[in-house]
């Protein structure tokens, strides 16, 4: 049975902070999620969420997760326009240069803009009873008792710069990749989580375009180590297109509308250029950068105060290209709702505990999908080397293969772990279908695209 407690404070009211206001409304009398910006009605993009303008959609796990914390919201999502698809058969996904093959998977992802989305779970948070948002309202740190052991609340400004303490049992930090609480924890006398970082230096540029209902499905390039380039093609509410491409390491797509169009037209695959290059835009291109991956090990620390938690982006930011930053948050609230169900004893340990579990996958495929890249720093070990080198024949296989591209999807849609993309029926296919492409002669999809002048390849 859940452990009803007194009040609870969450810190960031983006996806990560409303789902967790959302899992403490069941065993906390009062809940107050706590945010520095000021937020408008409606789907608004706001400058806490600096991503927001470019591309975002729903892995098939992530709209399982939230639609098991907020019933009816794919259905309320749909009415308001957003598509749903079947993540193989209506979507193009095109890795090492090779177009997946497209069929029915069951895999359903919703292409909702980030703003649209956030409005909406917003709106149903504050409609729980006991939940509050407290907007215009900037933490500075943690209240802690006499003896340091146990966190009893908030400190925060609020907008007219008036200091206060806000008590709670529990604080949860939803902060992002900026979270402070590696420093609040030192200031407390507690160590600061270990950090694992990759730097990729990404940089991408986003673009809205009207999008006919009529034409192509959507499309992710994924960048090889030849063309590191890559983007994505969402089709979003409102019948337009989201479309994100970048590069890493320096390479950073124009914002001019031919520089960006010239851009899409050195990806490793023609499908998005062949969208852009006719469209009518609907805005001015934006720049996101993305300097590393980074994983904080909260799960390793001996000592932690109680009634404190991090989660979300705070924890581990992922390279965003995977797009599972969403998915990963959503189900790391249904694992603090089943550590909630256990009580409040040791909830720090049990929870970092479960939310390294649900990282590890992600994570993994992330990072290893980063260093197939030369220019990327950091450790390929054999088992890393060994993974891309058999992803790479499974990309072959998942070609005219649709079960290879089945499993390949779950793992990505974080329904299935890395590992079973390694089982043994599967590994089999992927063999039948490399020596069935060496013997038929199947060669990544290709295109006589010129490179940028100037660009030299790389951010």
């Amino acid at each position: 049975m859940s452990e009803h407690t007194d009040s609870a404070i969450v810190v960031g009211a983006s996806i990560g902070g409303l789902l967790a206001a959302r899992v403490l409304s069941v065993t906390h009398a009062r809940v107050t999620v706590v945010e520095r910006d000021v937020l408008a009605d409606g789907a608004v993009h706001r400058r806490g969420v600096p991503q927001s303008r470019h591309a975002h959609g729903l892995l098939a796990r992530g709209r399982e997760a939230l639609e098991e914390l907020f019933p009816g919201l794919t259905a309320e999502l749909t009415a308001l326009g957003v598509p749903a698809a079947d993540l193989q058969s209506g979507f193009r996904w095109v890795n090492a240069g090779r177009l997946l093959c497209q069929a029915p998977s069951g895999l359903v992802g919703l292409g909702v803009s980030r703003a649209l989305l956030e409005s909406r779970v917003r709106a149903r948070v504050r409609a729980l009873l006991g939940v509050g948002i407290a907007d215009g309202c900037a933490a500075t740190g943690l209240a802690v008792s006499a003896d340091g052991r146990r966190v009893t609340g908030l400190r925060v400004v609020r907008a007219g710069g008036a200091a206060e303490v806000l008590g709670a049992d529990l604080v949860v930090d939803a902060t992002g990749r900026g979270s402070r609480a590696p420093s609040w924890l030192e200031s407390l006398g507690y160590p600061a989580p270990e950090v694992d970082e990759v730097p990729i230096g990404l940089a991408y540029a986003s673009r809205a375009y009207r999008r006919d209902a009529s034409g192509p499905d959507g499309a992710a390039i994924a960048g090889t180590p030849a063309d590191p380039r890559g983007g994505v093609m969402i089709a979003q509410e409102d019948d337009r297109w989201i479309v994100s491409v970048g590069g890493i390491l320096g390479d950073a797509a124009p914002l001019d509308h031919a520089g960006f169009t010239a851009f899409t037209a050195t990806l490793p695959s023609p499908l998005i250029h062949e969208v852009v290059r006719d469209a009518e835009p609907l805005g001015d291109a934006v720049r996101f950068r993305f300097p590393a991956s980074s994983r904080r090990r909260y799960e390793r620390l001996g000592r932690f105060p109680e009634g404190f938690l991090v989660m979300g982006d705070a924890v581990a930011s992922f390279d965003p290209v995977y797009g599972q930053g969403m998915s990963v948050a959503a189900v790391e609230a249904l694992a603090l709702r089943r550590c909630l169900d256990r009580g409040t004893e040791d909830l720090a340990h049990r929870f970092f505990r479960a939310a390294a579990t649900v990282i590890d996958s992600p994570w993994r495929i992330a990072v290893g999908g980063d260093l197939r890249f030369p220019g990327v720093p950091g450790p390929r070990t054999r088992s890393v080397r060994a993974v891309n080198a058999y992803l790479e024949r499974l990309h072959v296989a998942a070609e005219h293969d649709p079960a290879v591209g089945r499993a390949f999807l779950r793992v990505v849609s974080l329904l299935d772990p890395p590992q079973r993309l390694f089982a043994p029926g599967t590994a089999l296919r992927v063999m039948r279908g490399t020596r069935s492409a060496a013997l038929t002669g199947g060669s990544p999809v290709r295109h006589a695209a010129p490179a940028l002048p100037g660009t030299g390849g790389a951010r």
